[in-house]
């Protein structure tokens, strides 16, 4: 039994289509699957979804795409969602230099007051970082004493960047890119990072894993990436279902009798 770690099951490709999706990653043996918030109205849907499905939990976040339209009031919502004891993480939230959607400036205080609300309400944080590592360790190190708990999501640093999440005791997120033989760094991180640091997700319906290369992505096909984190480690599938499901369990502060 697997866990994706991080899907968008609310975003538009899967409209009308969750039923079956969800179906899918039972048959595929996927226990769980952890919908991810980027915006106020995202994270209000991602709350829904997981009220309406009992394998599916939600988080609350605000992705940088998205940090120059953060009024005061949309930081409000998001503080007020991230309250609701369903909520089970604060993100995905953090800094995008690839795509620059929003400018640095906003996406550094929205990622700011995003912290700083996830130190409020005591929950774990879930980080997007691209091409931003610099900016996203700094910030982070002003608040890491006061968090409670981190995932990098889609983990895309070398391995220098990732012993110094491992040392804050933060989890790393393998994608399936891990599953392209290019992904040089990515695949030292999963072979190298301690097995109880490592989780893995689809990023859905983004970063299709090899096997499937040409479809848009599901938490089915989480399956495909830790089969391959268990061909670089050279160790048995059921070895990294059992230590990536129980991985999510620390990670998330999901309470030991959910098992």
């Amino acid at each position: 039994m697997l866990i994706d770690s991080h899907a968008h099951l609310d975003a538009p490709y899967f409209r009308n289509k969750l039923p079956d999706v969800l179906q899918r990653a039972r048959q595929a043996g996927i226990q769980k699957v952890i919908t991810i918030g980027v915006t106020p109205s995202s994270s209000r849907n991602s709350l829904q979804i997981a009220a309406q499905h009992a394998s599916v939990y939600a988080t609350v976040g605000y992705h940088p795409h998205w940090a120059a339209g953060a009024t005061a009031d949309r930081l409000d919502q998001a503080a007020q969602m991230a309250r609701d004891p369903a909520a089970v993480a604060l993100g995905e939230i953090g800094l995008d230099y690839y795509r620059l959607r929003s400018p640095k400036q906003d996406q550094i205080a929205l990622f700011g007051s995003m912290l700083e609300i996830a130190v409020a309400v005591h929950l774990p944080v879930i980080i997007h970082d691209r091409q931003a590592h610099a900016d996203v360790y700094e910030t982070l190190r002003g608040f890491r004493a006061k968090l409670a708990g981190g995932i990098i999501h889609c983990f895309s640093g070398d391995w220098n960047l990732a012993r110094k999440y491992l040392d804050w005791g933060f989890f790393l997120s393998i994608p399936g890119p891990v599953t392209y033989p290019r992904s040089r760094e990515l695949r030292e991180v999963a072979q190298k990072a301690p097995l109880n640091r490592l989780l893995v997700e689809t990023d859905a319906p983004h970063l299709t894993p090899a096997q499937r290369k040409g479809r848009q992505n599901e938490p089915a096909f989480v399956r495909y990436t830790a089969q391959e984190v268990a061909r670089l480690r050279n160790i048995a599938l059921e070895e990294v279902a059992r230590a990536t499901t129980e991985n999510v369990y620390q990670a998330f502060h999901f309470p030991a009798g959910e098992h």
